[in-house]
């Protein structure tokens, strides 16, 4: 028994999903919902210099955070997050991440629950990003966070079945994986990308944007007035 591909056999599709904002659609709640993915095939050549960077912290006691397990932008100091950002810039390709931005107030409210809104946003994120792939796909991998709602992690999976299964030629294999982000750098990478995609459209703050905008394939404004999307 080997672990040896052949070589000829088509490469996996990594998709990796991060979100911004809330499902509170009053008025206290985000002005946006994000919901963005990165797509990646292996090797993952990032990986490693994430790795090397965080114990570097540690080693020199410059963790941002008390026993820090795992690079998350949101509560990363400025300084990691600088760095950061500009380890995506260079080592993560262009053309590598798309995202649907949904301002929330023109959700309707029929569209408003989490197992009708989230699978309608994915779905669209989704064929995107699979009718982008650069090449053959020998199979597609969707990975999340882990999700405590269960009704969230139905709506996630009815999404990736329902797109995939529609587009995909009948015998390219398909699974959706839902792994902690603090043990998988994929995450951590689509956590920064939609951070920064949400800090320009919530809080009109580009400054990260700017950093990684070439790595940026699609920005979705999806209830933008007069424009069609993917379906």
């Amino acid at each position: 028994m080997t672990d040896e591909l052949p070589a000829a056999a088509m490469p996996t599709l990594y998709i990796f999903l991060d979100e911004g904002g809330n499902f509170d659609f009053s008025t206290t709640g985000s002005q946006y919902f994000t919901l963005t993915c990165v797509s990646l095939y292996r090797p993952f050549k990032l990986h490693t210099g994430l790795d090397t960077y965080k114990y570097n912290l540690i080693e020199h006691r410059l963790v941002p955070r008390i026993e820090m397990e795992y690079f998350h932008c949101a509560d990363d100091n400025k300084h990691v997050r600088g760095k950061v950002f500009s380890m995506l810039a260079d080592s993560i390709p262009q053309d590598s991440v798309d995202s649907v931005v949904v301002e929330k107030r023109k959700t309707g409210p029929a569209l408003q629950p989490p197992e009708k809104f989230y699978p309608k946003m994915l779905g669209y994120l989704l064929r995107y990003a699979v009718e982008k792939a650069s090449h053959g796909i020998g199979e597609v991998v969707v990975i999340t966070d882990n999700l405590p709602v269960a009704k969230k992690r139905k709506a996630i999976e009815k999404a990736v079945k329902t797109v995939l299964a529609s587009m995909l030629p009948e015998a390219t294999p398909y699974r959706v994986m839902h792994h902690s982000s603090r043990a998988h750098y994929g995450l951590q990478i689509a956590d920064y990308f939609n951070w920064a995609i949400y800090r320009k459209w919530e809080h009109d703050d580009a400054s990260s944007h700017q950093k990684i905008k070439l790595q940026i394939r699609s920005e979705f404004d999806i209830f933008k007035t007069g424009t069609r999307y993917y379906y």
